[in-house]
């Protein structure tokens, strides 16, 4: 069974830590230009640059691009829907921290018990 967000021609990844912006370029079928422009657009998308000042891509940040190609050029949204479409989705994955109640700022020393207990061994002991 397929993910239905991911398009079916979506091109296979090679297993590598990093990948230059020619590398990137070609596996996406677009110009270099046009990802050092989406790197202005979307600020998620930002890649390390080696000593040279060369980018360097890591396998997430191609990733983010198949997504950003994906809702740019097949689902025909505008660079700023599809940068709603990815806060969305980014806000939707986050786990929530939960909320403490007010009974829980009160609740006993879970220790309490224990040294109540301590101190009731030590009286027998002296």
């Amino acid at each position: 069974m397929t993910d239905p967000a991911v398009p079916i021609d979506t091109p296979e990844i090679p297993d590598k830590l990093f990948f230059r912006i020619g590398e990137v370029a070609s596996l996406l079928a677009v110009e270099p230009y046009v990802l050092r422009y989406w790197e202005t657009e979307f600020r998620s998308l930002a890649p390390k640059k080696s000593g040279t000042g060369h980018r360097l891509y890591r396998r997430k940040d191609v990733e983010l691009l198949l997504k950003i190609k994906q809702l740019l050029y097949e689902k025909r949204y505008t660079i700023e829907g599809a940068r709603q479409s990815l806060y969305n989705e980014s806000k939707a994955i986050k786990p929530k921290t939960p909320e403490r109640k007010q009974a829980d700022l009160f609740t006993p020393d879970p220790w309490a018990g224990i040294r109540s207990e301590l101190s009731s061994i030590l009286e027998i002991l002296k």
